[in-house]
């Protein structure tokens, strides 16, 4: 369940960190306004970028990462672990199907997947705003309709919004709540607005909002879950559901956007089944018999030697390495710098220098996992391993201190081993690193040269994978004479403790986009570390952070945000805060060879939306 205080906390620390992080920040904006990286970009009325304008002309016929002639027909099976007993996933109670938000419920607008944030009509032919973006007006496309033939209209807009920002899931209620005006300008067109408040990525996250018919919701039951298929003005209806089983989507032949540019290529399969499956490896052994069509993997010893079966043997099996142009889920062990054992920084250091990488690589995950520094990773949005630019350099100038300077010039590494699970030289600079912060050996036990107490802290876990990194992390740190307690608690005992900050060090995962923006305060501002229920798990108080995260909002162009960008993520880096551990540098993808898929891949890898079969058709059981 999730605690709806935490995100009015949020709301609150958020106003708080703008208002201080911005004075704090002033001189740098100011210099960098001079500079003209903020120049004003005015969304085009097809369609509005995050920075800059979008890439797509009004008249353009499709999208570059489809196939604008693949054939319509034939079923796709999804293979989902889990269950479900909820067709709503506007709503934080009961486990729902996640694939009817896009399948059968649509939004004003769409993502251009090749983008980093851009947006182009669906329900909405046109979006309107202002260089400030204190407003935002769209015009509904005088062709939408819902599944049951009623025309979607500027009331049902407005239903939707007054609906998700009272009733809806946490980030809506969050985020619509910052409209202070919203009205029916017309049957078609209904305009939002945010009572002076900048918030550029405000008009976009309405755009995304999902519309539902007013005539066909009842507020009063809104948050119940229900089995009841909703009316969506999607591509796809619901026709068959077994309750937790499977549920199945048949494409509605009177779709009123089929013809849309966005939608050319996409939405290929006369029906779209989602099978669950409550066990993991009965799952497996159904995608091995063919009941499903393709398999994203996430083990790397399930893809490494467990796709060697009869049919795969035979080619009926295509196995495909996919990579993205987002930032790449990356694990880390976070340091809970609230804790005198962790208030270095050159202890955390030294910590980092102990971690084996490349030992844990080969022996667990048979070296399909990589290892970036920074918390963009592999992205351009990254610092690591680069040279900053010039507008990089005018933003850091005031903030020298909070820099490293081999950081700072992009010649800073994360340490190599030689994967022996021994190496000297790692232990050797660990040890020189804890001698300065006050520790020694006293024989096998590290000390603190004043209060001689010994160096202990507790890693807290909560999965198998969890506790085997801890151990492996727990022997590597021993030899340095530390001891680390291994803490394996239950799900939801791991989020109480993460949540209220009762941790020494924990395994955690941000997932980043190509387009940060607000949540960037939620994860390491400096007022985000003296508020439970954040993701500023580390604890991190720094006012450049606070600063950098202002600048990056301030950005209008892609190339002053990737910048800003660039230098917020040098800063993290200079404050050891976590471990980075490894992330799995490309999606893995398993289908059957009746499924097909277009050659060009969108930033975001993976879309089955895009696919296409070349079986007949006729949608006939298997």
């Amino acid at each position: 369940m999730v605690n709806l205080s935490v995100f009015s906390a949020e709301s609150v620390w958020v106003k708080r960190t703008l208002r201080i992080s911005r004075a704090w920040s002033l001189g740098v904006v100011a210099s960098a306004l001079a500079a003209g990286w903020v120049a004003a970009a005015q969304p085009t009325p097809h369609g509005i970028a995050m920075h800059g304008v979008p890439a797509r002309p009004a008249a353009f016929a499709f999208m570059p990462y489809v196939n604008p002639d693949a054939p319509k027909g034939g079923r796709l099976i999804g293979g989902i672990a889990g269950t479900f007993d909820s067709l709503n996933p506007l709503i934080v109670r009961g486990v729902a199907v996640q694939q009817v938000r896009a399948y059968v419920i649509e939004s004003l607008m769409t993502r251009g997947q090749d983008e980093p944030f851009t947006l182009y009509g669906l329900l909405a032919e046109s979006i309107e705003t202002d260089d400030e973006r204190s407003f935002v007006t769209f015009r509904i496309n005088s062709r939408a309709r819902f599944s049951d033939g009623k025309p979607v209209a500027a009331e049902d807009v407005l239903f939707s919004w007054q609906l998700l920002r009272d009733k809806g899931r946490p980030n809506h209620r969050l985020y619509y709540a910052k409209v202070t005006k919203a009205e029916v300008l017309d049957q078609r067109t209904v305009r939002f607005d945010f009572g002076g408040v900048p918030d550029r990525e405000l008009p976009l996250i309405l755009g995304l909002m999902p519309v539902l018919p007013k005539h066909a919701v009842d507020p009063a039951t809104f948050e119940e879950t229900s089995l009841t298929p909703p009316i969506g003005s999607g591509p796809y209806t619901i026709t068959n559901v077994r309750a937790g089983a499977s549920v199945t989507m048949t494409r509605d032949p009177n779709y009123w956007g089929r013809d849309l540019p966005v939608n050319r290529g996409l939405w290929n399969f006369d029906e779209v089944r989602l099978d669950f499956y409550r066990e993991a490896n009965g799952q497996f052994e159904a995608f091995k018999r063919g009941l499903y069509d393709f398999r994203i993997e996430h083990e790397p010893l399930r893809w490494h030697e467990g796709y060697n079966f009869p049919a795969a043997q035979r080619g009926e099996l295509i196995r495909e390495e996919i990579a993205t142009g987002l930032p790449k889920p990356t694990d880390y062990l976070v340091f809970n710098t609230r804790r005198a054992v962790f208030a270095d920084i050159r202890v955390r250091e030294a910590l980092s220098l102990l971690f084996d990488f490349e030992w844990i690589n080969r022996n667990y995950f048979f070296g399909l996992y990589g290892r970036s520094g920074g918390y963009f990773p592999t992205s351009e949005l990254s610092a690591y391993g680069r040279m900053p630019d010039a507008t990089e350099r005018t933003l850091l100038r005031p903030f020298s201190a909070s820099v490293r300077s081999d950081i700072l010039d992009g010649t800073w590494r994360l340490p190599v081993s030689d994967s022996s699970g021994r190496d000297r030289e790692a232990l050797r600079r660990a040890l020189a690193l804890l001698g300065d912060a006050g520790y020694q050996l006293d024989g096998t036990v590290m000390r603190n040269r004043t209060t001689r107490d010994p160096f202990t802290f507790e890693l807290l876990v909560t999965t198998r994978e969890h506790e085997r990194i801890a151990l492996a992390f727990a022997r590597d740190v021993k030899r340095a004479g530390i001891e680390v307690t291994i803490r394996t608690v239950d799900a939801v005992q791991f989020d109480q403790r993460r949540l209220s900050y009762d941790f020494d060090m924990i395994q955690n995962r941000w997932d980043q986009s190509l387009s940060p923006g607000n949540e960037q305060l939620f994860y390491w501002g400096s007022e985000a570390a003296d508020v439970q229920g954040t993701r500023n798990y580390m604890g991190a108080r720094d006012k450049t952070v606070d600063a950098l995260v202002t600048a990056m909002l301030q950005a209008r162009d892609r190339p002053p945000f990737v910048s800003a960008v660039r230098a917020l993520d040098r800063v993290l880096m200079s404050g050891f805060y976590t471990i980075p551990l490894y992330n799995a540098e490309r999606q893995w993808l398993a289908r059957w060879n009746r499924i097909e898929r277009p050659k060009a891949d969108a930033l975001s890898g993976i879309l089955p939306e895009t696919w296409w079969t070349s079986m007949p058709a006729t949608s006939g059981a298997r």
